[in-house]
């Protein structure tokens, strides 16, 4: 089969979802592969930028590394709670989308960005103050409870920013645009690195082609990090916003030909769609700080370890990530244009494809896990730990995939509530439980382990949902629809 990975293609065979038309498997999978390529290579440049960034900082010793791996899942936190608010309105408006109701979308899309930034400024306010605790709070030792503080500081001021940049863009996948939030996504990870690079290091003197160069930095190491990271979200939010508010051909406002009215149904249909989620987050993310309370104390060589893992293992589930946004595009439109036919097939075959690419990305992240390590961090003990544990993981990523998508498929069915109660019963009663009873006795592998049992069963409870509740439970939805 030829794919051609065309806009117009795409956008042809999004419209036979709107306009009713019938569409063969190998268009199905054709549609998934244009939806899902921009916005893996998107995810996957994420990562990079997370890997670079945690390979400038390991360079300069393990307390620097220590010190943002201890407030990194908190940052993880804020970054998915406006995840939680955003999606709430992209759902309705890739509802809206798939009924070809354009206006309605684009008036969703208003209400997001009011609604949003309200929520995001409130949140700033609440990260700042409590900043210099957070270290003390996480048992961070006393070597790295500064750094840690800083650059949770400095980097709490990229929260409006990545509430523009993530609404923007969630806007725009779910009218089928994928190519341009992703190229903007791997824009921003370029512009981090750089920026990084001169904010981290001080200025020294590097040979190139034979020539001895003069680099200027400012030597801020941990805060530069946290730097670089705000100026790259500033400079990519403001003009995705700018696309998506004024040149869009679906969601630019200039289309609307009527008044904008402020409708408080599609606030509360937000808050219904993503409070689930926000709680998940909240509760997810939550765990991940009393896992790395858990790890804590096993010292700072564990800390890295654990941190650069996470890291290491986001090159393998990130493609996940990206076949899980076209699931929430493709499912989302057509269950609002009453196609349950699509809805079913692009759910399970969104899945399948996740958990065949995941699965090869274990693979290769078990053997080539010194090597992925090596990069982010010079010391011999960081490697060797980090290398055992991404070892363990590898094991548990097709699972994972399922886990990732299927959750996808469900919201953009509209479904987030007995989802969210499968992860957070998955990672508070499986993970947590069994991470504190083996760290005492294996340390950081009893942790992983814990992680990889419990990623799986996950996995395996999503796709118990999907094929005896959640489809079913949508197909009656539209039973009720066509009476």
């Amino acid at each position: 089969m030829r794919i051609s990975f065309s806009k117009n293609i795409a956008d042809a065979l999004l419209s036979k979802i709107r306009e009713g038309e019938e569409m063969t498997t190998s268009e199905k999978f054709n549609l998934i592969i244009q939806l899902s390529i921009p916005s893996i290579l998107a995810q996957i440049t994420t990562v990079l930028m997370f890997y670079i960034d945690a390979g400038m900082v390991g360079s300069l010793g393990a307390e620097p590394a220590a010190a943002i791996g201890l407030v990194e899942p908190a940052t993880w936190l804020f970054f998915s709670l406006i995840g939680a608010v955003t999606m709430g309105f992209s759902v309705q408006a890739a509802h809206f989308i798939g009924a070809k109701d354009f206006s309605k979308a684009r008036s969703v899309m208003r209400h997001g960005y009011a609604f949003g930034l309200c929520f995001a400024l409130c949140f700033l306010l609440v990260t700042v103050l409590i900043a210099p605790y957070l270290p003390i709070w996480l048992r961070g030792g006393k070597d790295i409870q500064h750094d840690a503080s800083t650059y949770f500081l400095i980097f709490s001021f990229i929260i409006p920013f990545h509430l523009l940049e993530v609404i923007s863009a969630s806007m725009l996948k779910v009218s089928g645009d994928m190519r341009r939030p992703s190229s903007m996504a791997i824009l921003m990870c370029v512009l981090d690195v750089i920026f990084n690079y001169f904010f981290i290091f001080p200025t020294h003197d590097i040979t190139l082609l034979g020539l001895q160069v003069t680099v200027p930095g400012w030597g801020a190491g941990v805060a530069g990090a946290a730097f670089g990271s705000l100026l790259a979200f500033i400079a990519v939010a403001l003009p995705l916003a700018y696309y998506a508010i004024f040149r869009s051909p679906i969601l630019a406002w200039k289309l609307d030909v009527e008044r904008f009215v402020w409708r408080w149904q599609y606030i509360w249909n937000a808050v219904k769609i993503g409070s689930p989620m926000a709680l998940q987050y909240l509760l997810m993310n939550g765990a991940q700080l009393v896992s790395t309370m858990i790890v804590a104390p096993l010292g700072n060589v564990s800390i890295a370890a654990h941190s650069f893992a996470i890291t290491a293992e986001s090159l393998c589930y990130m493609p996940g990530y990206g076949i899980s946004e076209a699931a929430t595009t493709l499912v989302g439109q057509s269950v609002g244009a009453g196609r349950r036919d699509l809805h079913r097939s692009f759910a399970w075959m969104t899945i399948f494809l996740g958990m065949l690419v995941m699965a090869f990305m274990g693979v290769i992240m078990y053997i080539f896990a010194p090597e992925m390590i090596s990069l982010l961090s010079p010391v011999a003990d960081i490697q060797a730990l980090g290398t055992s544990v991404l070892r363990i993981e590898a094991f548990a990523e097709p699972f994972f995939a399922a886990a990732i998508v299927a959750y996808s498929v469900c919201v953009g069915a509209g479904d987030t509530l007995k989802p969210s109660f499968i992860n957070l019963g998955c990672m508070w009663l499986v993970r947590l439980t069994l991470a504190y009873a083996l760290a005492s006795e294996y340390g950081l592998k009893g942790v992983w382990f814990a992680m990889a049992v419990e990623l799986s069963f996950r996995g395996i409870m999503f796709l118990f949902y999907l094929a005896t509740y959640s489809l079913r439970q949508k197909d009656e939805s539209f039973k009720t629809k066509e009476r």
